[in-house]
């Protein structure tokens, strides 16, 4: 057979029902040894293997939990799905990851996709552009347990609704205070749709270092931008347009990318970093060790955040004669690593 058997292929080849079948490779007590032994045998000729996500959907619920990400390029969220994958594997679950490209529609069709493969969970970091949350909506109405992770639904509650991401204005505060106690003093800040609850929290960790070191916020420093290499680059060039009175001695960006776009540029301009201009990123990626120089970050925790994700998902599903547990919303702490792009001293 050039494609894999199927349970209905040795239903029809052994003149049995599909469900004796079934109940005979279960090694259910009313199929007689005798049909086990041929179910098996014959199991074995064609190299059968069942079908995981057509027995969940035969239950009602598969032993696989779905994963959406708004993009598989860098390294944290590369990390957080190695953290769910790790995770899941113990719990005796399968993992089917699905990106959405920043998009809402495919957002909203990977969401779709989940809900009709019966998975027994969805996780899920929202895209930046999703603004009509009907989907999300959808899952927690038919009882489908979901985990935000780093990117939340903020307003959208409910008994199957957890949550697990980092302490984003600290990461943000630390970052700001740590340029400030460089000897910066007007510090820029890159960032994305403040409408995502990641974005908003560090900006406002960035407002909060610099009002309590007495500084007023310059609202030309607060670049909104794609916070991509290509984003960064663009918003540096904006920045060093300004003229020299108002120029940034600091650029604060909400992800490493932004920050290597806007090192690339400023070093084409003649700009020195970090004598020059002090540079801090946030996520922590590989590649900030590999920079020239390296860069200043924070580390986002994404393996234990996909650990940890998994964790909370469990704990809205109702165990063997108990109830689930009450949903969570678990706030990991960040780490600031000091590297050579933003020491001056």
């Amino acid at each position: 057979m050039n494609r894999r058997a199927s349970l209905l292929d040795l239903a029809k080849t052994l003149g049995l029902a599909a469900s004796t079948v079934s109940r005979a490779l279960a090694d259910h007590h009313d199929v007689s040894a005798a049909t086990k032994a041929r179910v098996r045998a014959l199991a074995a000729e064609l190299h059968y293997q069942p079908n995981p996500l057509a027995a969940g959907l035969r239950r009602g619920r598969s032993n696989t939990l779905g994963v959406v990400v708004p993009h598989l390029t860098g390294y944290f969220f590369a990390q957080v799905i190695e953290g769910i994958a790790s995770e899941a594997r113990q719990a005796g679950f399968s993992v089917m990851v699905c990106q959405s490209d920043e998009n809402a529609a495919h957002e909203a069709q990977a969401i779709e996709l989940l809900i009709n493969a019966q998975v027994a969970g969805i996780l899920v970091s929202r895209s930046d552009a999703t603004q009509d949350f009907a989907h999300f909506e959808a899952a927690r109405q038919q009882g489908i347990p979901l985990v935000f992770f780093d990117r939340v639904v903020e307003g959208l509650k409910g008994p199957n609704i957890s949550s697990v991401t980092l302490n984003d204005y600290l990461g943000a505060r630390q970052v700001v205070e740590h340029l400030l106690a460089q000897g910066c003093r007007r510090v820029a800040h890159l960032t994305g749709p403040l409408t995502v609850n990641i974005h908003r929290h560090r900006h406002q960790g960035y407002l909060d270092a610099l009002a309590a070191a007495g500084l007023t916020p310059d609202p030309r420093l607060t670049v909104l931008c794609e916070l991509s290499q290509q984003g960064g680059g663009q918003a540096m060039r904006r920045l060093l347009h300004l003229s020299p009175k108002r120029r940034p001695d600091a650029v604060f960006a909400s992800n490493d990318l932004a920050a290597v776009g806007g090192l690339q540029v400023a070093r084409r301009q003649g700009v020195r970093v970090p004598q020059d201009l002090a540079l801090a990123g946030f996520s922590n990626e590989v590649f900030t060790t590999l920079t020239e120089p390296p860069l200043t970050s924070v580390d986002q925790r994404g393996e234990q955040m996909g650990r940890t994700a998994v964790q909370l998902l469990q704990r809205m599903l109702p165990a063997a004669g108990q109830h689930a547990r009450t949903p969570r919303g678990i706030v990991l702490k960040p780490h600031l690593l000091i590297r050579e792009s933003s020491l001056r001293g």
